[in-house]
């Protein structure tokens, strides 16, 4: 099970810092990510962090958005810096596949929205 928190509403321009648990087994085995649902959109791909610490970045939030997971409490963390209105969205805790952007599975989502 994948148990994401932290979304809620914020000014343009304000930071947010998203949580994810999971259990040892899952987050020792995997590469851990988050993804993301805005309304009437397609999916789109936020980051990932592998389980050795290397990351890859979505273009849209590169330079934005940083993730790090915790190896000792088994969470991931996305801090989210200077957002935008366009970064609304459902955001899901995923576990992916390797060296891919695909998630092979995902937790309930938890809404970030970014308005003044």
């Amino acid at each position: 099970q994948l148990q994401a928190s932290g979304g809620g509403l914020v000014q343009p321009g304000e930071s947010l810092t998203l949580s994810c648990a999971a259990s040892r087994s899952v987050f020792n085995s995997n590469t851990m990510g988050w993804y993301r649902q805005a309304p009437g959109k397609q999916r789109e791909f936020v980051a990932t962090i592998a389980r050795g610490g290397s990351t890859n970045i979505g273009d849209s939030v590169k330079g934005r958005f940083t993730i790090s997971r915790d190896n000792a409490k088994n969470t991931v963390s996305l801090q989210m810096n200077s957002l935008k209105p366009e970064d609304t969205a459902a955001y899901y805790c995923s576990v992916f596949w390797s060296y891919s952007t695909v998630p092979r599975y995902w937790g309930q989502g938890t809404l970030v929205t970014v308005s003044s």
